[in-house]
């Protein structure tokens, strides 16, 4: 098992949504003490931690090549198209963000093959144990992040090693973008834990948060009030309110349940629910 940095207990505003009561029973606060929780916990594998340890190391490693071949490909007439793409990339992350994490709560379950307990399991515990992000280590935070981010910095660093001076300045926009893009999803899930801890925050982090250019820890209590069903985009949620005001994922899915019949965060629900 993974160690574990220390965590935080969250505010009295996220815990007054974190109860639940099981038919003919006391009620039972979520958290490392429940059931469903623990179980959970339990199923993060050997296997797991290793395809966390490759992925982190084989996305740094390419974040390292690409910004330096960035660097020495600078263009001061570039400043423009490099700032739009930053935004843009931020922007991109973010609506990411949101459509991975409503697909990973609302559907699927921790039962299916391979993908299951590797990637929706996280989402699980998350829901019943908010502060358990808090306690993982920076592998087992970031590690599926820089799993996603490995093919597109493969294909940059394989643009800057095999074409020209000219396609490269032709193309360095969007290598921008890309790039942008690729950090920001890494960051994701730190900058999700960090929405989660309340105590022990660099100043720096508190900064960001405060100027929501960074997921602010009040803006994500929103999501984790049950059942957890709105403010999806955790990079920055700027996405949130917009994504929200036009009904965005409550009518993806309507249109899902009425094509497969499958009802939205059944499985959330039954994680949940557990008793023992």
């Amino acid at each position: 098992m993974a160690s574990r940095e220390n965590g935080d207990v969250c505010g009295q505003d996220l815990q007054k949504h974190t109860e639940h009561r099981a038919p003919g029973r006391g009620i039972s606060r979520w958290g490392p003490q429940h059931a469903g929780a623990r179980e959970l916990a339990n199923l993060y594998s050997p296997g797991k931690r290793c395809q966390e340890w490759i992925s982190v190391i084989l996305c740094f490693s390419l974040m390292a090549f690409n910004f330096s071949h960035l660097i020495l490909n600078f263009h001061l007439s570039h400043i423009w198209y490099i700032l739009l793409g930053i935004v843009a990339g931020i922007l991109t992350a973010d609506f990411a963000s949101g459509v991975v994490h409503w697909g990973a709560d609302t559907w699927g379950s921790v039962d299916l093959p391979i993908f299951g307990k590797a990637f929706i399991r996280p989402f699980r515990e998350h829901h019943i144990d908010p502060t358990a992000i808090t306690r993982h280590d920076f592998i087992e935070t970031n590690g599926d992040n820089c799993m996603l981010t490995l093919i597109p910095l493969a294909n940059m660093a394989f643009n800057f090693c095999t074409l020209s001076s000219a396609e490269l300045y032709r193309s360095y926009p969007w290598h921008c973008y890309i790039f942008a893009l690729a950090i920001f999803v890494t960051l994701t899930n730190q900058i999700h834990k960090w929405s989660h801890t309340y105590f022990g925050l660099p100043w720096w982090v508190t900064v960001l948060q405060d100027c929501h250019v960074i997921l602010p820890r009040k803006h994500h209590r929103v999501h984790h009030v049950s059942p957890h069903e709105t403010y999806f985009c955790i990079t920055t949620g700027w996405l949130n309110y917009p994504l929200e005001k036009i009904g965005f994922w409550r009518n993806l899915e309507d249109l899902i349940q009425g094509l497969t019949g499958e009802k939205p965060r059944a499985d959330d629900m039954k994680w949940a629910q557990k008793t023992k």
